[in-house]
């Protein structure tokens, strides 16, 4: 074993794996009260993090492991990009845990399913959000966390650590209202590279207008439980109580990173195909994501 390596406990109460902006920032605050174990993408990224990376205002010396140097622990939240959810969802499952839920974007728990078959499984969302710069990571705002019946001890866990969480039993028609809020504002934001609130301001008004009103008939149908009007007030309010921050396809942008609009738009435009419906401005949106993506990758 390592000598930098954590003194693990038989097992941990809680594991994230995923240790970008938002994986880091849950970690830390739950490093405050109690222990957690952190997985990286590599030992050489986990040994980073145990010797300490800034995190807010203090320097947070995680309990990382990497992804073939693994405790135990009772329940695991997945945090990594949608594109890595399948061996995201192995390594959670090489912690022996109780249940594994994702707080990621778009839809990802028919993945999980299929590689943790037999386990507790589901996706919760939240609007926490976090972002690198070149001080670290910083916290963008605080938001709530709601978890999918089953994971009562996980929304605990977040709730002793100050991270407003708890148990919707309403998950899937939360999960779509938030899926409403990524494809409208997160490719506007990684487009035009503005933060979340500029979505709302000219000239980006008419693509957020036209995105919205393509999007909810298509989600209403599936099972979401705002009307029109609720739905635009919601994504309106949410761009604009996350006014400074910036959208997490705009992070990706920025740092020349493949984006989720695969995972997000890509959600979106499978269920108008589902119920034979054209979304002609979100697919053209997606197109040009995935433009900038690829002049901006190596």
């Amino acid at each position: 074993m390592l000598p930098d390596l954590p003194h693990a406990p038989p097992r941990y109460p809680l594991a994230i794996v995923g240790a970008g902006a938002l994986g880091l920032n849950f970690a830390a605050r739950l490093a405050a009260v109690g222990p957690v174990a952190l997985v990286a993408r590599s030992e050489a990224r986990a040994a980073e993090l145990r010797a300490g990376v800034p995190v807010g205002d203090a320097i947070f010396h995680a309990d990382a492991f990497g992804p073939d140097r693994l405790p135990a622990a009772d329940w695991v939240i997945v945090l990594v990009k949608t594109y890595d959810t399948a061996a995201a969802a192995r390594t959670a499952l090489a912690l022996r845990p109780r249940g594994v839920v994702s707080l990621q974007n778009g839809l990802v728990e028919d993945v999980l399913r299929g590689v943790c078959a037999g386990l507790p499984v589901g996706q919760g969302i939240t609007t926490e959000g976090a972002f690198r710069d070149g001080a670290g990571v910083r916290p963008a705002g605080a938001g709530e966390t709601l978890l999918p019946p089953g994971f009562e001890a996980v929304a605990a866990l977040l709730g002793q650590a100050g991270i407003a969480a708890r148990v919707e039993p309403q998950i899937v028609a939360a999960r779509l209202a938030k899926l409403l809020m990524n494809v409208v504002i997160n490719p506007l934001a990684a487009i035009f590279r503005v933060p979340n609130g500029a979505v709302l301001e000219l000239p980006q008004r008419p693509l957020f207008d036209a995105l919205l009103a393509e999007a909810w008939p298509v989600l209403r149908a599936e099972g979401l439980a705002l009307d029109e009007d609720a739905a635009r007030e919601r994504v309106i309010a949410v761009a604009r109580a996350t006014g400074a921050n910036r959208a997490s396809m705009l992070q990706d942008v920025l740092a020349g990173r493949r984006t989720e609009i695969e995972a997000i738009t890509g959600s979106l435009l499978a269920m108008a195909g589902r119920q034979g419906v054209e979304l002609p401005t979100h697919r053209a949106v997606s197109a040009l994501v995935g433009v900038i993506e690829a002049a901006g990758r190596p």
